[in-house]
């Protein structure tokens, strides 16, 4: 465990860092960049894409094809062997190509670091390039220097630096030098302290480096990246259970297949058994899906085309099937829920608390407040744009008076600054000197305990009353109802000098109470809708940030993440709860705040435990691990940090959080169209399987060769596939519950619809076979069912649509499964009437009533599966 130093003095800190306000000397310097090693991040060795290729050919099925195509390669069948070769090479380019996706969250991180630090070695001031840096360091920071390594302040000139890439919060911290007591502080809290990654935004100060490289907080979230493994979706695991089960079924049956075949043949000769494993390949070659793979990636892919368009940025086709899933969103606030900016609220002059859209001019008090909100601060509207710039907190001060039509340059100019106390995180104040008709007057903001103990009067409507206990009493009580609101509240006050000179800390006294402004980060407006349309679909939200547990309560609060019995829970609570006791109160906390990027973590995974699938949101560095080790991680596209979006799997171009809502009701969309592009493909083959294994147990001819299989499976039935993936989506699907991750995608009903369906297909198929088998022969027999099974399958593709009669679904709300049933019926056509066409698939010579037959063959399934399905819907 890494040693603390806030709570030591800077002179101690020196001590322990073993240096001195003189610097390192060089040597030293090089002898600890020697030991400490580079001030860089480490970085995990990946799998070279060679690797990443030969691992495509590691699954069972790709085994047992390639079995296959190396036993039609020694019956002599070329064509059977090119063209499994041919899919099982395009399946392991696909898949290497999706695999080996920049990981570029490491990089990214590397970028962050400042490429050069401005040091005290040896008495002497040096730049060197932040590499460089070693732990006992001097460093020199002022506005605008990115921090090139954790330190202690040791001197600070009303230094402010932006942490809201580690912690989450926005506002930038203002610095101490003084040590922090109180036990353990968090990240946010550690005011003596800067952090690698973050910028430097006003004054300056000195600091001794504790910590460089990977021992940084920064290095701390690349460690945890490194560590943090991918997790298969539900539908990859779905997948890979089923692809297991079916080798073992296949392998189990085309052993029996091949020892039924060698036993009719009555002979163990060299060409009983090569006709027996000819069989025993019809069968595999039927029985796997070869397109399966590739058809759930071109769902997903049009999936991701549809979500770009609605602002959502699929990064891993994964994710859109993981967002159907989702049934917990881990969201940060900053940002994601809120605006990221800070907006007047709530205003407290002459003992009235009231709107700041309804601030009156007419009341002396209330002009003399937005008087001295505008001149005691330095925030500017952009006379192009519009926009105020400058501190957030300033901002919101310019806001009020830009809705009341009050320009504060031109009031600026009326008055002008003529001397100014800077603000002071130790006095927590900040001062204007102005010539007001004839009076110099001073402007005091800053802390409400801090103006009321230096002020004597309060201003009313009546003139200045003495500050008396009652009123310190009334106004306290004001500033807790703001604070318990999630509001921050600046105070104000005024007071006389005698002449207009430079100012001194003295006079910040005397003053006369003005009144309170209060501000917050507000809610984005389309959130509180978001939150409860995710509610509706099952989808819990939970609120993680950097912010203060007031803060954030109050603003979960307004939007509709917290409600009555809900907890909150801050870091260091979070840090004295073991997991059993977190996963106990998982159910009832809503809020967690003052949050590291462990915690954020050991929240995914403790939602992960109870079988849950998690999204994070967030935009910050901090966020980065929890973005990786979340189901799906999802960064915010306009103000997230190239870290976060690196290590999310979506990322949102609008910022906006309903946009991860309508990603959810894509996402179920995705699914229930794969898990029917499934049925598709699998009953298809089933009334493959069937046929194989009927006149294997008959001793009949095989009613298909390798190479018509391989045609259906990768040709005539990947168009329909396709065309079921884009499917639009059902109205409902907002008020399903998330489906349970751990459900397979075949489950008990579906088996037994893709049974049935294989079975109604595989019949006419026969039907088909027999006919042609009386008329004219094997090939023949072959031919006729090849175009029944080929043209059935096509027909079944309007099936599998969805779980409505085809009128209910509408013929034309889907054309792309028009097309896809002409482009098989095309293909067929081609390959049976062609002759180059005919000799490469088998084709016998057929009559046009031997076609016609086949083709009422192949439309039978489907008049019975229609009638079926529409007694169904009326019941």
């Amino acid at each position: 465990m890494q040693p603390v130093f806030y709570d030591r003095t800077a002179a101690q800190a020196l001590s322990d860092m073993d240096s001195d306000r003189a610097g390192l000397s060089p040597a030293e310097a090089a002898a600890r960049l020697a030991r400490y090693g580079r001030n860089t991040l480490a970085e995990e060795r990946g799998k070279s894409v060679l690797q990443v290729f030969f691992s495509q050919f590691k699954d069972l099925l790709v085994v047992i094809l390639l079995a296959a195509a190396v036993i039609s390669m020694l019956s002599g069948n070329a064509e059977s062997t090119i063209v499994i070769f041919a899919v099982l090479l395009l399946n392991a380019v696909l898949g290497t190509v999706q695999h080996c996706k920049a990981e570029k969250s490491l990089q990214s991180l590397k970028a962050m670091s400042s490429p050069s630090a401005k040091v005290v070695r040896g008495g002497a001031r040096l730049v060197v390039p932040s590499a460089e840096v070693v732990p006992g360091d001097i460093v020199e920071v002022e506005a605008g220097d990115m921090i090139v390594a954790d330190g202690r302040i040791l001197e600070n000139f009303s230094l402010k630096v932006n942490e809201s890439s580690l912690t989450g919060e926005s506002e930038g911290v203002e610095k101490t030098a003084d040590p922090l007591a109180g036990g353990k502080v968090a990240l946010g809290d550690q005011k003596n302290m800067v952090f690698s990654g973050s910028l430097a935004t006003y004054g300056r100060a000195v600091m001794v480096v504790t910590a460089t490289g990977m021992q940084t907080e920064l290095g701390r979230i690349a460690a945890l990246m490194n560590q943090t493994r991918e997790r298969k979706t539900p539908l990859q695991r779905s997948l890979d259970d089923f692809s297991r089960r079916l080798a073992g079924i296949i392998l189990a049956i085309c052993a029996g297949v091949f020892a039924l075949s060698l036993y009719h043949a009555g002979s163990w000769g060299f060409q009983a058994v090569l006709d027996s494993l000819m069989f025993a390949v019809a069968l595999a070659v039927a029985a796997i899906p070869e397109a399966l793979s590739s058809i759930v990636t071109i769902v997903q892919a049009m999936g991701t085309q549809k979500m770009a368009r609605q602002n959502a940025i699929i990064k891993e086709l994964k994710a859109v099937e993981t967002l159907g899933a989702v049934s917990v969103i881990c969201s940060d606030k900053t940002g994601t829920l809120t605006q990221n900016k800070m907006t007047p609220q709530k205003i407290y002059a002459d003992d009235m608390l009231l709107d700041e859209s309804h601030l009156d001019l007419a009341n002396d008090v209330q002009r003399l407040l937005l008087k001295a909100a505008l001149l005691a601060s330095d925030a500017t509207t952009d006379e192009q744009t519009g926009e105020a710039i400058g501190d957030p907190t300033e901002v919101a001060l310019v806001m009020i008076g830009d809705r009341l039509g009050v320009d504060e340059s031109a009031y600026r100019k009326q008055h002008p600054r003529l001397a100014e106390l800077a603000f002071d995180s130790d006095r927590k104040l900040m001062s204007t000197l102005h010539d007001i008709e004839g009076v110099p007057t001073l402007y005091t903001k800053g802390a409400i305990d801090v103006l009321l103990d230096r002020s004597d009067y309060v201003l009313t409507s009546a003139g200045p009353v003495p500050m008396t206990e009652e009123w310190k009493a009334r106004i306290a009580a004001v500033n807790l109802e703001l604070s318990q609101e999630g509001l921050r509240v600046l105070a104000f006050a005024s007071r006389t000098l005698d002449a207009v000179r430079g100012l001194t800390l003295a006079d910040e006294h005397g003053f006369t109470f003005i009144g309170l402004v209060s501000m917050i980060d507000p809610p984005r407006p389309e959130a509180v809708r978001a939150v409860a349309d995710a509610a509706r679909g099952g989808v819990r939200t939970i609120m993680i940030t950097g912010d203060h547990k007031v803060t954030a309560t109050a603003i979960a609060r307004q939007i509709g993440i917290f409600r009555d019995g809900d907890e909150a829970l801050s870091g260091v609570e979070l840090d004295e709860l073991d997991d059993s006791a977190l996963d106990e109160r998982l159910a009832r906390v809503s809020v967690y705040a003052r949050v590291s990027p462990e915690h954020k973590i050991r929240i995914v995974e403790a939602w992960q435990r109870k079988g849950r699938i998690v999204s994070m949101t967030g935009d910050g560095v901090n966020d980065a691990p929890a973005l990786k080790a979340a189901d799906i991680g999802v960064a915010m596209g306009i103000t997230g940090t190239e870290v976060s979006k690196d290590a999310a799997s979506m990322i949102l171009a609008d910022d906006n959080f309903a946009t991860i809502v309508g990603a959810v009701v894509n996402g179920r969309s995705v699914y229930t169209n794969i898990k029917n592009a499934i049925n598709f493909l699998l009953s298809g083959n089933m009334a493959g399987i069937l046929c194989v294994l009927f006149t294997s147990i008959l001793a009949l001819p095989v009613p298909f060769a390798p190479v018509h299989l391989l045609f259906i499976n990768l040709l005539t039935d990947s168009l329909p596939a396709i065309a079921i993936g884009v499917e639009p989506a059902s109205g409902d699907l907002l008020d399903q519950k998330p489906r349970d991750p751990g459900e397979p995608i075949l489950t008990r009903d579906l088996l037994l619809r893709i049974f049935l369906y294989g079975a109604l297909i595989a019949c006419a198929a026969m039907a088909a076979y027999f006919i042609g088998l009386r008329a004219g022969g094997d090939g023949l027999a072959m031919t006729l069912a090849f175009a029944t099974l080929t043209l059935a399958r096509l027909f079944h593709g309007f099936n599998c649509r969805g779980s409505l009669p085809l009128f209910r679904l509408g013929l034309l709300t889907n054309k792309a499964s028009l097309c896809a049933f002409a482009a098989g019926v095309a293909l067929l056509a081609a390959v049976l009437l062609i002759p180059g066409l005919q000799g490469l698939f088998q084709v016998a010579p057929f009559t046009v009533g031997q076609l016609g037959a086949a083709a009422l063959l192949a439309f039978l399934p489907t008049l019975v599966i229609q009638l079926c399905k529409s007694l169904r819907s009326s019941r």
